[in-house]
């Protein structure tokens, strides 16, 4: 399995970093989503 990941990683190098921002974006926006009615 573990090389299966590696595998899939090497093959898509040039969206890895963009795929990583958009996985924190989504996080963020998540949090941010949740903690929102208790600000208001």
């Amino acid at each position: 399995m573990f090389h299966q990941i590696k595998a899939a990683a090497i093959r898509s190098n040039d969206t890895l970093l963009g795929d990583v921002i958009g996985g924190a974006a989504l996080i963020v926006m998540l949090v941010v989503g949740l903690f929102l009615p208790g600000l208001v």
